[in-house]
């Protein structure tokens, strides 16, 4: 098919944030080199990561000017040197840490573009690869999550934490989970056990009250700052795991002294595109996992409010202003 030459792409020109989000009309269309496959973007989805690109806080992040965004679906339109699969017509959903998703046309590595579940739009299945995969991964690789454990997920009304809940409750896990109080309802639905006030004092208190005093078996902390503290607290002693994949409230210490004298705990990093890329098989097994929970029912078909491409700088200021629930999308 033949291609456009230019196309519309929100442009981010400064490490100011989001307010310095700009759309453009003239950003050349990219061309898949080796391994790469072009896809005709229908929906892109709206994460932290940008966020944190775009004030300069993500390690090895692009440099302004950029156009913006990591995650998009859509259909292959050509196809690089070497690749076979997805093949021009399939509709797929992936990731490209270099960006160019919040734009009419992104390159995306053909290994990373995975098939959109048949039946599925586009927008339905953003987060497949960022925010299920990651909630997957924190809860069973690395969290070892068994049955009859307690979680306690942070950020439980975003778009991971919320797919967290879903799996932590069909591995018969108890869940405790913490978000603002005008989402205690969304997240009750998703099936979590209690639900706590994210921004009140005395979580750790709450979670020993909840659990006997044991503590927690795993905690997902995704929230950072202060939090990060409440969680080592709030794991049980020497067996506990925390593991830490986001830092939305800013960064934290722990020292040394800290894990020795006051957070006996196993803490674990998490970052989807590194274990992506040092772990593959790793991801593998996490992505088998996924599918067997899709054809199971357990996640079904996402609900992203949605935004017209122009309204991205609105959809990441109100993302970091904790003013949504569940995932977010752009429609080019």
């Amino acid at each position: 098919m033949s291609l456009p030459v230019t196309m519309r792409a929100l442009q981010q020109r400064s490490l100011a944030g989001p307010q310095d989000l700009h759309l453009i009309t003239d950003a050349p269309v990219p061309r898949p080199g080796p391994g790469e496959v072009l896809i005709r973007v229908t929906a892109a989805g709206v994460n932290f990561v940008d966020l944190s690109q775009a004030r300069g806080t993500f390690a090895g992040g692009p440099r302004p000017p950029y156009l913006a965004g990591i995650e998009g679906a859509g259909e292959v339109v050509a196809t690089g040197e070497g690749v076979t699969e997805p093949a021009p017509g399939a509709h797929v959903v992936g990731v490209g840490i270099a960006g160019g998703a919040f734009a009419e046309y992104l390159v995306l590595p053909a290994a990373a573009a995975l098939p959109v579940p048949d039946g599925w739009a586009g927008e339905q299945a953003l987060g497949l690869v960022v925010n299920w995969a990651t909630a997957l991964a924190a809860l069973k690789p690395l969290g070892e999550l068994s049955a009859g454990q307690t979680v306690l997920i942070h950020a439980a009304a975003g778009a991971t934490g919320q797919a967290a809940v879903r799996m932590a409750q069909h591995y018969g896990a108890t869940v405790i989970a913490t978000a603002s109080p005008g989402k205690h309802d969304v997240v009750r639905a998703l099936g979590a056990d209690h639900v706590l006030d994210s921004r009140a004092t005395g979580l750790t208190d709450d979670v020993r009250r909840l659990t006997g005093g044991a503590g927690a078996d795993l905690v997902l902390e995704s929230a950072g700052g202060a939090s990060l503290e409440a969680s080592l607290a709030a794991a049980k002693r020497v067996t506990g795991r925390v593991v830490v994949y986001g830092l939305a409230g800013g960064d934290a210490q722990v020292t040394s002294w800290d894990l020795v004298y006051r957070h006996q705990v196993h803490v674990i990093g998490l970052n989807i595109g590194v274990l992506i890329q040092s772990a593959p098989q790793v991801f593998g097994e996490v992505m088998g996992e996924l599918s067997g929970l899709l054809a199971a029912g357990v996640l079904t078909p996402g609900r992203p409010t949605t935004y017209e491409l122009a309204e991205g700088p609105k959809a990441l200021a109100e993302l970091e202003a904790r003013a949504t629930v569940g995932k977010l999308a752009l429609l080019p």
